[in-house]
């Protein structure tokens, strides 16, 4: 098929030509180009006309729908509010009824401002800032000429930005790496900008000048973007990457984002401030005048500026390549890499990129990454009625399972993280991975299921924080199994044992002889079968109850009309609730727990019915905490979407108050996982929560605060279900909890730190406070709370006396 003829869309405006910062890694003057000292320091009004008549005369000519036109420099800014208006109504008077425009303007950020900030929010221009991370990392080379930090400056642009009349301009923050800055801190400092989207830059470079390899590394780019890309996805991916979206796109067979990767056609021309037309900035890393094409706007069309060789060559795609590249397995990605990056004294640009090796590796990693667990359908978003309805303390079955699907995916990249960080040779972990890896193909169902184990994130978790790399091994390799046992397929297993206990997720533990190391697992289909140390036991599938098989201990699962939920007392992971968990419970034991959880659940779909839905879809594991002296205890995990911890409580219904309370918990756990409710809290500032004398963290006083909706909620219905004085107590409770939980959702109102979607969601809190402030309460029941309220304080600062005099309490 004949290929279209080519076109341009992209316009690089160059507005002004110096810059105020002296960045010594800066492609237009540090490099080997010096066609920027005979060039106008700014654009004039007539060169702005011609260049928006000839952008307007090849959109018509080529029908193209949008051009997309970058206000550059130098530093754009420097040319002042009024020629920036002009070039834009330049635009669009040329565009008007052709081309829709998409305008950008690039800048350093240090004389970014309020006037400039209106301007471009009337004119719809939006604002890209050049920062590379942290302070230390973007002083290395983004200083002034007298070696003054321009740090401050950008950060008060973002800043700018960020603000909710400017926030839709902000377009990104573009970061070229520098190898000797410490990837982890530059990733960090830039996302808790948060900023729309993340452009890491390679340094420009050619064969005749390569770039540094500190330390012998053959692949030290690489090396950098991937602890990036890692953390990155490990986090669930909080904001657009531009060179890990472009990779996984041109892996998908899909255009790229950046003209750096991937085989599109190169469609971008650079205008000068003298009217000059050039080719792409970056190729005055190559030599002197690489970039020129001897044309100009008042001679020349951009029609004559395609026909240039320089700018044919970048049209040809694969064929424009070098020998080597065009034989190299990743090239659809590749693409050869940047076209200044193939620049040799001899050879010219038909060479490979002088980062082909990283190039490589970056990709190599992030393909099998992905392929190793890839979802198969992304969750379903969740959306902003749904937000509403957990910000009103609730959430049905619907959005609490968007909660954990989205809970899934994040489980499912931490798998993939460990997976590259695994010990190449171990030979136990490679043939854990190989297996997870068909799994995912063949049975991904039983892989889910397995992923879901409320404690598979913690153990990646630690893996990824610096664990022992035996833990990598293991937790592959434990997870291997359990999903091969799901799917009843022939697959063994070979899985370290932990301490004479071999750990099957979900399923169960196996007790096998203490100097036990490693265990055989066969899974087929009536079961599977355990051979460590001497020892061989058989388990088949309809053994799951206790006393059938010796040394088995199965997860028991309780299964009430329309709820399904595991005691979950085997896994040596589940020490996440803050109290000691319960050993391994007796048969006795187990069936007290089963009878209440069975009771709880029948309360909470009667009296509580806003809340058995989202139980029923999220709720999936109970496990039983030690109490010390017999007091009722509970707890959540942030890092154990779907499980609760607790001592089983006196009464069935303490254990749904118990189970509802806890829930609120890991519902906005999940929430907090994909939004960001609150900005980051400087200084250590504490807020005081009206249940206890310490303060709180903002993050405490939000989580504390939904749970005690729950809480309000059930003392509520109960003052009404119970008789007598228990009727009495449950109505003291209501008036102490109501009270309170609405002074705290004042207090987080007022605390200058939500976002926009925190505002929302803590105004939803509010909504349902406030409704229950209608119900009559009687004068004895008020004055119950208020005694019950000053007790809890008292005894609190009795237990924790150097605390309570540390705040005044």
């Amino acid at each position: 098929m004949d290929r279209p003829p080519p076109s341009l869309s992209q316009f690089v405006l160059k507005m002004h030509s110096r810059c105020d910062l002296a960045c010594d890694h800066c492609y237009v003057y540090e490099h080997a180009d010096t066609s920027w000292r005979g060039r106008p320091r700014a654009v004039t009004g007539q060169t702005l006309a011609r260049a928006a008549d000839r952008i307007a005369e090849h959109a018509l000519a080529h029908g193209l729908p949008m051009v997309h036109v970058v206000l550059h420099g130098g530093e754009p800014l420097l040319a002042g509010p009024e020629r920036i208006r002009r070039a834009a109504e330049e635009l669009t008077r040329a565009l008007d009824g052709i081309s829709a425009l998409d305008l950008r303007i690039h800048t350093n950020g240090v004389l970014l401002n309020e006037e400039f900030c209106e301007l471009f929010a009337e004119l719809g221009i939006k604002v890209g800032v050049s920062l590379d991370g942290d302070r230390a990392s973007n002083d290395r080379h983004r200083r002034y000429a007298d070696g003054r930090t321009s740090h401050p400056q950008v950060l008060r642009a973002v800043a700018l930005l960020n603000r909710p009349g400017y926030r839709r301009l902000f377009a990104g923050l573009l970061c070229t790496i520098d190898v000797e800055n410490d990837p982890v801190a530059v990733y960090d400092a830039l996302v808790a900008l948060d900023p729309p989207r993340i452009d890491f830059l390679l340094p420009h470079a050619t064969w005749d000048v390569p770039p540094p390899r500190p330390h012998g590394s053959a692949t030290p780019y690489a090396d950098w973007l991937d602890v990036i890309h890692r953390r990155w996805t490990a986090a669930g991916r909080p904001v657009p990457v531009r060179i890990f979206d472009s990779v996984l796109r041109t892996l998908r067979g899909e255009s790229s984002l950046t003209e750096s990767l991937g085989l599109a056609p190169a469609d971008l021309v650079v205008i000068e401030t003298d009217g000059t037309f050039e080719q792409a900035d970056s190729l005055k890393t190559a030599y002197d005048s690489a970039p020129a094409t001897g044309m100009n706007l008042v001679d020349h069309s951009l029609d004559d500026v395609l026909a240039h060789p320089g700018m044919l060559a970048r049209q040809q795609g694969l064929e424009q390549l070098s020998d080597e590249c065009r034989a190299c397995p990743v090239v659809s990605s590749c693409g050869g890499g940047l076209y200044a990056h193939r620049y040799r004294t001899g050879s010219g640009f038909l060479n490979p990129s002088v980062f082909c090796p990283d190039l490589m590796e970056l990709i190599k990693n992030i393909r099998d990454r992905e392929a190793a667990v890839p979802m198969a359908n992304a969750p379903e978003p969740l959306d902003a009625a749904g937000l509403d309805e957990l910000a009103s303390g609730f959430g049905g079955a619907a959005t609490v399972g968007r909660l954990a699907a989205a809970q899934a995916e994040i489980n499912h990249e931490l798998l993939a993280a460990v997976g590259e960080r695994a010990p190449r040779g171990d030979r136990t972990a490679m043939q854990a991975w190989e297996l997870l890896i068909d799994l995912d193909t063949g049975a991904p169902e039983a892989l889910d299921a397995v992923l879901a184990h409320p404690y598979t994130r913690p153990w990646a978790l630690r893996v990824l924080e610096g664990g022992p790399p035996w833990s990598a091994a293991a937790g592959l390799a434990e997870i291997a199994a359990a999903a091969a046992l799901r799917a009843g397929r022939g697959d063994t297993v070979a899985v370290p044992v932990r301490e004479g206990l071999l750990r099957l997720p979900g399923l169960g533990a196996v007790t096998l002889p203490v100097d036990a190391a490693l265990a055989e697992v066969s899974a087929d289909a009536e079961g599977f079968s355990v051979r460590a140390a001497g020892r061989h036991v058989r388990i088949d599938r309809e053994d799951g109850v206790d006393g059938l098989t010796p040394h088995w201990q199965p997860v028991r699962v309780v299964e009430p009309a329309g709820w399904s939920v595991a005691l979950e007392d085997t896994d040596p992971l589940r020490d996440r609730h803050q109290w000691p968990v319960a050993g391994r419970l007796s048969v006795g034991e187990a069936k007290l727990w089963a009878q209440d959880l069975a009771q709880a659940w029948a309360l909470i779909q009667d009296e509580l019915p806003a809340y058995a839905p989202g139980v029923s879809a999220g709720l999936r594991v109970v496990t039983p905490l030690h109490a010390p002296g017999g007091s009722d205890v509970s707890a959540a995990s942030r890092d154990a979407f779907g499980a609760i911890g607790a001592a089983r409580p006196e009464t069935p219904e303490l254990l749904a108050l118990l189970i509802v309370h806890e829930f609120q918990h890991v519902k906005l756990g999940a929430v907090m996982d994909s939004f960001d409710l609150h900005q980051p809290v400087d200084g250590g500032r504490l807020f005081y929560a009206p249940w206890r004398p310490d303060p709180r963290p903002l993050d405490g006083l939000l989580q504390g605060t939904y749970a005690h909706i729950a809480v309000t909620d059930f003392w509520r219905v109960r003052r009404r279900s119970a008789q007598g004085a228990a009727a009495d107590m449950a109505e003291a409770q209501f008036a102490r909890w109501r009270e309170q939980t609405t002074r705290a959702v004042r207090v987080l109102a007022g605390s200058g730190l939500l976002t926009p979607l925190g505002e929302r969601f803590v105004a939803g809190m509010g909504h349902t406070a406030e409704a229950w402030e209608t119900e009559a309460v009687s004068a004895a029941a008020l004055d119950r709370a208020r005694s019950a309220a000053e007790r809890h304080r008292a005894d609190w600062t009795a237990r924790n006396p150097v605390h309570a005099a540390q705040f005044g309490s």
